[in-house]
């Protein structure tokens, strides 16, 4: 089936000028792109005073988990509405593969945020998972083989060094992934069992990216001014000890490293972004490759347990209810959250569990003063109630000033590293992450627009070596996103909803027109992406 797409303003995801032209797709390719195309095709769009764009990439992703559902369209249709056609997806270490059949410990997968719920099968090897997916999901993804999953998978949530034994199995696992086609690894120091991993256990794992050139992308142990990762309070920035250890695993080596959602968690830790930045430029200087990610967002989402030392995490529950360690813990949350600059008012509930949804949107602090209780035994309680699985939406993690600046940086892409949850209160990165990228350009407190579309779709591609994605070029894939900059200019962000996008083809399928979803087409569009 031939398709005629005319008088486009045209991106082609390289950062240069856009042209107005006309491309031809031809099944799942584009055929030709030029001026005045006079083809004959099964279907002609005249996109006169539309913009059209490679398929947008989402740079950081967790839907690895979601492709395997039985039913994945509905954690897919929010992002497919922003226009995005390809997901970089198995971040923060937590990806979906990573597990020999014999593993004992596959229940622990997933960080208490991810399950194999509601899916058709788990699947711990690559080659495994893009059977099972490939063709049968709504968009194209690739997969970082993940470090936290590797890891749970031959010790589970063991807070120790591994055995010799059990490093070696962990190092077979992700070298597996890579030989197979994994678009490369992910490191997730502040979920268990990553946050026990020593700086050792990550040089070797980032000697494997090394080894098959492929990207190391890394949610680092903090980030923020104090945490619980590390038991020195005060003095340097745990955000900037935590890229220490970066620095540690990687300087002198060409690792391709990824520092995942440059984020700022509490007011405090505003100031560390230009010696965070400044951190990165260095190590470039030392042959390492450095990038990072954001997503266009002041608040986060993560597990419940996320501000939790590893030390309390690691005790059995009798030892976590003994008075003196939860004194303990007190009062170095209470230190840590004003060093911080946030607090339990700062946190708000997104789900805890059935029949809990009274807690839902409501802050720590004020869950604490309904039930007549400390803000740390409110918080622990929510914990418990959880099974210290519960989900929060956080903040501050940024300002649009910072925002702003990291837009203009070339080293920075795009991502939403967000996720639709069955119950509680979303993200609103799934709705509307993209389209103000797109905005911010218009408004003028991005970067251009030739330079904002390529970050959402070349240089990602670039990045994690996507082949044959990301660009508008002939004999590539046929991802294409069209879009109406001035319905982008005067969208309203922030109302659960999407804007200024008008279609998408994924692989030379038109997926969305005008807000319409083919729901049958979306069965089968998505593509699994293996780079070898």
């Amino acid at each position: 089936m031939k398709q005629l797409l005319k008088n486009a303003k045209i991106y082609d995801g390289t950062g240069a000028e856009p042209f107005v032209g006309d491309v031809l797709i031809d099944g799942d390719r584009i055929a030709k792109i030029g001026v005045g195309l006079t083809d004959e095709a099964d279907t002609v769009y005249d996109l006169k005073g539309k913009s059209l764009a490679p398929g947008f990439i989402d740079g950081h992703s967790h839907n690895d988990w979601y492709a395997i559902k039985k039913e994945p369209l509905p954690y897919f249709e929010p992002f497919i509405r922003q226009g995005i056609a390809t997901f970089v997806t198995g971040n923060c270490g937590l990806s979906t593969i990573g597990f020999e059949p014999d593993s004992p410990y596959v229940d622990k997968l997933g960080g208490g945020l991810f399950s194999f719920r509601d899916t058709t099968g788990a699947f711990g090897t690559l080659d495994e998972f893009f059977a099972a997916v490939d063709g049968n999901m709504p968009c194209n993804l690739s997969v970082l083989a993940g470090h936290c999953s590797a890891r749970a998978a031959v010790s589970g949530y063991a807070n120790r060094k591994l055995t010799p034994e059990e490093e070696a199995a962990m190092l077979a696992i992700l070298e597996k992934a890579l030989q197979q086609g994994a678009a490369g690894l992910s490191l997730g120091m502040m979920y268990e069992p990553g946050l026990y991993a020593d700086v050792e256990e990550q040089r070797k794992v980032a000697e494997l990216c090394v080894k098959y050139n492929k990207p190391l992308t890394v949610h680092p142990r903090a980030e923020s001014k104090a945490s619980m990762a590390y038991p020195q309070l005060l003095g340097r920035s745990h955000l900037l000890r935590a890229f220490d250890e970066l620095v540690e695993i990687s300087k002198g080596t060409p690792l391709k490293l990824h520092y995942s959602h440059a984020i700022f968690v509490g007011r405090s830790s505003f100031k560390d972004k230009g010696e965070l930045l400044q951190m990165m430029e260095n190590l470039r200087r030392t042959g390492t490759d450095v990038t990072y990610d954001i997503y266009n967002e002041c608040l986060g989402v993560s597990v419940i347990t996320v501000i939790l030392p590893g030390w309390y995490q690691g005790m059995s529950a009798e030892e976590k209810k003994k008075p003196f360690n939860r004194l303990k813990l007190a009062a170095l949350v209470k230190a840590t959250s004003l060093l911080l600059g946030f607090g339990f008012k700062d946190i708000v509930v997104a789900y805890i569990g059935p029949g809990y949804e009274r807690f839902e949107g409501k802050s720590v602090h004020r869950i604490a003063r309904e039930e007549g209780m400390s803000d740390i035994d409110a918080y622990l309680m929510l914990c418990e109630l959880s099974d210290f699985k519960g989900r929060v939406n956080m903040g501050p993690y940024s300002t649009p000033d910072i925002i702003s600046d990291f837009e203009h940086d070339e080293h920075c892409l795009y991502m939403t590293d967000a996720w639709v949850e069955d119950h509680g209160i979303q993200n609103p990165a799934i709705y509307d992450c993209y389209p103000k990228f797109l905005r911010d350009s218009l408004l003028g407190t991005g970067d251009t627009m030739p330079n904002t579309v390529r970050r959402m779709t070349g240089a990602i591609a670039d990045r994690f070596m996507l082949p044959e994605r990301g660009y508008l070029k002939e004999g590539y894939f046929a991802d294409l996103t069209v879009f109406d900059e001035n319905m982008i200019r005067a969208g309203v962000p922030d109302r659960g909803e999407p804007f200024g996008i008008e279609k998408l083809f994924i692989n030379g399928t038109l997926v969305l027109d005008k807000g319409r979803l083919d729901e049958e087409a979306l069965k089968t569009t998505g593509r699994a992406i293996r780079v070898m």
